[in-house]
């Protein structure tokens, strides 16, 4: 499994390119500041007057004024407000870049954080037609997206630094970002706010795709969960709405409506599992389930005690949920 992009200097839409390009300014412009300081330092340092220990000290500069230094000491004031005052302009236009995005036919989306993990809910104008995925955002390549940022439980940062900046989430508030992908492909995101111990696995991957491409992905996610044709799958339906699997989680279509966790009902058609910390495989799933502390923890998810039967069973019939 290929990871996606993620690089900051790597814009890959509008509102990534205008944060590198202040980026830029800021680099220069400090980079200039700290080599002009090294610099003053290096001739301070060279023209100083050297003292001999057999000597007394030489007093008599003490009170004398000093109109060289004091110049010099004036114009690096004068020179460093000026370029803060630059500094301020440039983010202020850079505000004003990012605001002027069109935002016409936006697709709108609401993203949840969670320790750890992530809740994606497509907004549409007809309820019906309303999905919920986890850890995953699909989007239209060159289609302005509106994500409006929320938190269940700590404060959580999203980072998709090929697409945009970073953008708090704040329990209780609500919080908008905008974006657009101009290329198709994967772009990886990240919180960027320590929110517990599984912080740095706490990852999110964007799919950018070609319209087409996004509306049969957004048809097929509004399906309910498939039937399992074979008995192993059928088995593995029976035991995970028995089980307190249903309990949290919810496969449209099914008994199982849990609000506590993922979304599940499209479990095989995801990269990853664990908020991005595994590669969705089989084996990766079945261990998951069987004992998620051992990877992620301090995760909300208990281990969940059953034969390797029953396992196998339950495993086989979230794999068939494409």
């Amino acid at each position: 499994m290929n990871p996606g992009l993620h690089d900051a200097l790597e814009a890959m839409g509008p509102n990534a390119a205008h944060v590198v390009e202040l980026w830029r300014v800021f680099l220069f412009i400090c980079t200039a500041v700290f080599a002009a300081i090294l610099v003053a330092l290096f001739v301070a340092l060279r023209r100083a007057p050297r003292a001999n220990p057999a000597e007394p000290p030489d007093l008599r500069m003490v009170n004398q004024p000093e109109p060289g230094p004091r110049r010099h000491v004036a114009i690096a004031l004068a020179s460093s407000t000026l370029l803060l005052l630059v500094l301020i302009v440039a983010s202020v236009f850079t505000d004003r870049a990012l605001a002027r995005l069109s935002l016409k036919d936006a697709l709108h989306v609401e993203i949840v954080g969670h320790q750890w993990w992530w809740t994606v809910n497509y907004l549409a104008a007809e309820p019906t037609e309303n999905l919920v995925t986890a850890n995953e955002l699909h989007i239209p390549v060159g289609r302005p997206v509106i994500v409006r940022l929320k938190s269940d439980d700590v404060i959580h940062s999203l980072w998709i630094p090929s697409l945009s900046g970073k953008k708090d989430l704040i329990p209780g508030r609500t919080a908008v970002m905008t974006l657009r992908a101009d290329k198709p492909g994967l772009y990886e995101a990240r919180c960027a706010e320590f929110c517990g111990l599984q912080h740095a696995n706490m990852a999110l991957t964007v799919h950018a795709l070609p319209h087409e491409e996004f509306e049969a992905w957004r048809r097929q996610q509004l399906q309910p969960a498939a039937e399992p044709a074979d008995p192993q799958g059928k088995r593995g339906k029976s035991l995970f709405e028995a089980m307190s699997c249903a309990m949290c989680h919810t496969i449209q279509g099914t008994m199982a409506q849990g609000k506590r966790a993922p979304d599940l009902t499209h479990l095989a058609s995801r990269q990853r599992l664990a908020g991005g910390s595994l590669a969705n495989t089989p084996g990766n799933l079945a261990a998951w389930i069987a004992d998620p502390q051992h990877h992620k923890p301090g995760n909300n998810m208990p281990a969940t005690p059953m034969s390797p039967e029953d396992l196998a069973a339950i495993v086989a019939y979230l794999g068939s949920l494409k």
